[in-house]
Order: C-alpha cells, then structure tokens, then sequence
C-alpha cells in the first residue's frame, strides 16, 4: 500500500463466519515477520475449531476478537484473552497482528485503544498484560504510548530461526481495583 493511497477500514468485532479468515490472516502474517509467536507451520487449527473458539469469545464476558477489514479482507487482528479461573478472571492479555503492507499507518494504535476502550468498560478486566520481543522497537513504543509498563525481561522468551531472543512482559492497570 503506498502512503498516498487511501482505504477505507472497518474495525468490528469478529463474528464464527470470519473463521477462514482469521485463519488466513494468522497464516499470513506468520510468514511476513518474526514477531509472531506462530511460525511458518501455521495456526495448525481447523475452520470448524476456529468457528466454536470465535463463538466463545462472543459469548465471553472477558474475551474480544477485534477484526480491521479492508475490501472484505481481513487485515489486522486485536484480542484481548481473559482468564478462565475466578483467580486470574480479571487479567486481559492483549495480542495483536496486522499485515505487513499496512504496518506505519496508525492501524496499530487505534487497535490497542479500542481494546484499551473495551477493557475499561468490560467491569471484569483489571489487568491487560502482553508479551513482545524485545527487538520489536515500534510495538513498544505504541504500547508505551498508550499507558503499558514494562515489569520483566524474559531472557530467552523465545526462540526464531534457531536464535533466542528476549521478551517483554508489560502491563497496564484498568480502572478500580474492587
């Protein structure tokens, strides 16, 4: 995408029919950077499976699935993932993914508001947390931007193309603690 093209984005949260789409986002931004804790093997899930997850995440009061769409094409991802146990119900961790040729346009930052926006007003999420490589200098900086501490370094957090790399672990505290 050139930087004077414009396109239109809608952002909405996913419904069970986007499975095969989703499907194909995480395929392809698997293959477009190294970011991804999801390597070239793929998600390794099939449509069906992808389907009931999509339908538990709508029925969840902690959990979102955020799509950015693009000509009918899925074009980034934003998730916040609750827990499941009445002891970490309130934790939120935060995952994102956009397509490479749409990276430095500001998709990114607006997909983490909008989560941000969604835990604020979910009454159960007190706690977004993530995971980035250390390496992944402008997802800090928007994470950064938009409230998130850095708490720890996992040395070794991952490993990419047989070389082990650092990880950090940030949060940022939403609303009350009750």
């Amino acid at each position: 995408m050139s930087e004077k093209e414009a396109v239109a984005i809608t952002i909405r949260a996913a419904l069970p029919s986007d499975a095969m789409g989703v499907l194909d986002h995480i395929r392809q931004t698997s293959l477009e950077t190294g970011f991804m804790t999801v390597g070239a093997e793929g998600p390794g899930i099939a449509p069906e499976e992808e389907k009931r997850h999509l339908e538990m995440i709508a029925e969840s009061e902690n959990n979102l699935l955020l799509l950015a769409v693009a000509d009918e094409r899925i074009i980034g991802m934003a998730s916040i993932k609750g827990g499941t146990s009445p002891k970490i119900k309130h934790i939120g961790e935060l995952g994102i993914s956009i397509l490479k040729e749409y990276w430095g346009i500001g998709l990114g930052t607006l997909l983490v508001k909008d989560l941000i926006e969604w835990a604020e007003s979910s009454q159960v999420i007190k706690r977004l947390e993530l995971t980035v490589q250390k390496r992944n200098e402008r997802a800090i900086h928007v994470y950064e931007k938009l409230g998130f501490e850095q708490e720890a370094i996992m040395k070794r957090g991952v490993k990419d193309g047989g070389v082990y790399l650092d990880v950090c672990l940030m949060s940022q505290l939403i609303g009350e603690a009750d």
